[in-house]
């Protein structure tokens, strides 16, 4: 593999987790807060 190819790999990578970790931290972050609110 040349350089370009594992950069555009680990950019593809980048890219597929924060597709997927950016709402999943929304999610958790929204259930923490509703549980907090739930036990006050």
């Amino acid at each position: 593999m040349t350089n370009s190819t594992n950069g555009a790999a680990g950019l593809q990578l980048a890219l597929a987790w924060g597709f997927v970790g950016i709402p999943l931290l929304w999610g958790v972050t929204q259930t923490i807060i509703n549980a907090t609110a739930l036990f006050h």
